[in-house]
């Protein structure tokens, strides 16, 4: 099977259609029309000989072929990538485009110093933030839709490269009028009404592991979507909860709660930056880890 004739184009599009599932969603990521987009896989198909896609009403379903085409294309789009980072590993300053993502209980209280001091530091660096929990951030650094993630560690991922940045501790939510009562143990905890981030936060399940309590365990616990949710929620006397402490400042100031810190061992995160083992930004992107991390530590 002869593959003259398969472009670059050809794969970006039908990666995008293999991961959207949807030749509408596919062509809005490309920024093409949806006719186009069709008009490029069915051309990919004739070059290859065989159907990539079963095309159904609503959504489409990779063939057995379509599949393995799907992660070998991904393989390609990412080295080709690579080989711009690599490129661009050679410049001095730093600069370019730097695609970073962030977890939603880092985002708010970080995001804004390390654009200042990173932009402050590399005028040309164009910097793209993305917010989103760490699994999506994890399977974005895979798939190469991202240069590097701020995440708590460890992730344990055999392909990516973990620095550390900082240390912080969880520190207990409460009522007002709760202020001045003994500040609960983790057993004490778990009989109290205990307000958590929805499922996917890694910051929920370092909140039930602190506290001993098992996720799988039906209990009386509360979600919200954002930590302003759940103090918001606390201030209004729906029940108790926990943040890291870089939160505090911002999401307090207007909540009737008071704040208290748990008895040793505190709970406490590990927050870092991870990137691809083979990323050639990769000595780039380890300076960069120091300047968000003294960023941090400066963070009022």
């Amino acid at each position: 099977m002869a593959m003259i004739g398969v472009t670059l184009k050809h794969l970006r599009y039908f990666d995008a259609l293999s991961q959207q599932g949807h030749f509408g969603r596919a062509a809005a990521t490309c920024a093409i029309s949806q006719p186009a987009l069709s008009l490029q896989i069915k051309e990919l198909e004739t070059i290859l000989g065989a159907p990539l896609v079963e095309r159904g009403a609503r959504q489409i379903r990779l063939t057995s072929l379509g599949e393995a085409f799907a992660l070998r294309a991904r393989e390609i789009l990412r080295a080709m990538d690579e080989l711009g980072d690599l490129a661009r590993a050679s410049y001095s300053p730093l600069m370019g485009r730097l695609r970073i993502g962030i977890i939603p209980t880092v985002a708010p209280y970080l995001l804004p110093k390390i654009i200042k001091d990173l932009t402050a530091r590399y005028s040309i660096l164009d910097l793209r933030p993305r917010e989103a929990v760490t699994q999506k951030l994890l399977d974005d650094l895979r798939h190469g839709k991202l240069d590097a993630a701020i995440v708590a560690l460890p992730v344990s991922e055999p392909s990516l490269h973990e620095q550390p940045l900082f240390d912080e501790e969880f520190v207990l939510v409460r009522p007002l009028e709760d202020a001045q009562k003994p500040v609960p143990n983790p057993e004490t905890l778990r009989e109290m009404r205990l307000l958590l981030l929805e499922e996917g936060h890694c910051f929920r399940d370092q909140a039930l592991s602190f506290c001993k309590i098992s996720s799988s365990l039906p209990r009386d616990l509360m979600e919200g979507s954002a930590l302003s949710t759940l103090v918001q929620m606390v201030g209004a006397g729906i029940g108790v909860t926990l943040i890291p402490e870089m939160a505090v400042a911002i999401e307090t100031r207007s909540a009737a709660v008071s704040i208290a810190r748990l008895g040793h061992p505190r709970p406490t995160r590990t927050i870092g930056m991870v990137w691809r083992k083979t990323n050639p930004l990769s000595d780039q992107l380890a300076h960069i880890a120091t300047l968000v991390g003294k960023s941090a530590n400066l963070a009022p």
